[in-house]
């Protein structure tokens, strides 16, 4: 078995990237990074051997981050979604995991309407663009457009 320092310098890297990736924010993911170690670090009589260390961290990785969302439910909202929106292009996920949430916050505000408002309402309020149409008193696909159109505003001004 190698040790913890061996571990930590093969590893950390890609225990960072996997919470950076969910998370886009790299000063959160450096924290939780550090804290997937300390609980490794408590729970390495734990580890049987059965996956490979890798798997093994990314998993207390996983729960960590669970238990940061858990306790800050409106910063990891806004996270995750900036996450899981952002994902599907790599090219607005690296824009956007360079930057703080304050310099994404100031560049929505930013945006004109509709695009600031649909958003805020799908960041920062949670709605779904279901939702968002009932608010707007559009339909539930006018909303995902303006969703994307905002995304592609903010992309192109290269936050």
């Amino acid at each position: 078995m190698q040790s913890m320092d061996e571990i930590y310098q093969r590893y950390a890297k890609n225990v960072y990237h996997f919470l950076l990736a969910r998370t886009c924010n790299a000063d959160l993911a450096e924290e939780l990074t550090q804290e997937t170690f300390y609980q490794a670090i408590r729970s390495i009589d734990h580890y049987d051997g059965s996956c490979k260390i890798s798997t093994w961290l990314c998993g207390i990785a996983k729960n960590v981050l669970l238990t940061y969302q858990r306790k800050h439910p409106v910063l990891a909202e806004i996270e995750g979604e900036a996450a899981s929106e952002l994902q599907a292009d790599s090219a607005e996920h690296d824009a956007i995991s360079q930057i703080s949430r304050i310099e994404l916050l100031r560049k929505l505000h930013e945006l004109e309407d509709p695009y600031r408002e649909v958003m805020y309402l799908r960041a920062l309020g949670g709605l779904s663009f279901r939702e968002i149409g009932e608010v707007q008193g559009k339909s539930e696909n006018w909303a995902r457009v303006t969703f994307y159109r905002a995304k592609e505003k903010l992309r192109k001004e290269e936050i």
